[in-house]
């Protein structure tokens, strides 16, 4: 494949040739330039602001230009750094999860349930681990909903128990074996150290060993820092990444629960 890039657009705005070879775009088409910004373990000074310049250019950028430089507590300083750098993307090598069920509305996620299940759907979530930001998991699960969207208490047909922060892995898979959970819907925001992964894992192995496989809730992760495509290293169903809605999170779970004949 060429690596020749066109120095203008040659789309509509918003579309992209996936064939196309392209580089960043700062002040004009093309030209490569990016914005970056990070923390260094050192005071603010000229030596600083050279050591920060020394790694964007370690990185790629070349020139670097360092543009905004500010202390953040004794001993660190931030910096943006702006810069060309000369690699180029390739949109068709680029692998993403693409949703595989149709987005329903509230009403036909409740009809689909409600024919297909003869019951309402049971869901449980927390934000397990030392983790206490509930943001996430409130957003998808409480009536106020995000996005415009209400949460997923909205929906007559789902019976959702939100068991809140810092859930241990046990209390979980007691809490779904008690309410008999068709889901369990886990928000993970805090992730030094791989915290949110090491969680993940280790809720995934509790409930297979809890639960024989016809029997095991659906499981389902998100939270701002996770791959979409480690659903199957982490050993759960679906891993759900920034800007989900409650809306996506309804549509998955009668795309994966109710019988699709009736969803459809």
């Amino acid at each position: 494949m060429s690596e020749t890039v066109p120095t203008g657009p040659t789309h509509g705005v918003g579309e992209v040739d996936e064939k196309r070879l392209l580089r960043p775009y700062g002040d004009t088409t093309g030209d490569g330039m990016v914005q970056l910004s990070f923390t260094l373990p050192m005071p603010h000074s000229k030596v600083a602001e050279g050591a920060a310049e020394q790694l964007a250019n370690k990185m790629g950028m070349s020139p670097a230009l360092v543009v905004h430089a500010r202390p953040m507590g004794p001993g660190f300083t931030f910096f943006v750094v702006y810069g060309r750098v000369h690699h180029l993307v390739d949109p068709s090598q680029v692998e993403v999860v693409e949703r595989d069920y149709d987005l329903l509305t509230p009403k036909e996620v409740n009809a689909a349930v409600k024919a297909g299940l003869r019951r309402r759907l049971t869901v449980v979530g927390a934000c397990i681990g030392t983790d206490a930001h509930t943001v996430g998991i409130d957003a998808i699960l409480n009536i106020k909903g995000f996005a415009g969207e209400k949460g997923l208490e909205y929906y007559r047909e789902l019976k959702v128990v939100n068991l809140g922060a810092q859930v241990s892995v046990p209390q979980l898979v007691e809490r779904a074996v008690e309410e008999r959970a068709d889901a369990v819907l886990v928000s993970q925001v805090v992730t030094q150290r791989d915290a949110h992964l090491l969680n993940t894992r280790e809720m995934s192995a509790a409930f297979r060993e809890a639960f024989p496989p016809a029997r095991r809730p659906l499981l389902v992760v998100g939270g701002p820092r996770f791959d979409e495509k480690m659903a199957g290293d982490l050993g759960v169903d679906r891993v759900f990444s920034r800007g989900t809605t409650p809306g996506e999170v309804a549509s998955f779970l009668v795309h994966r629960l109710v019988p699709m004949a009736v969803a459809s």
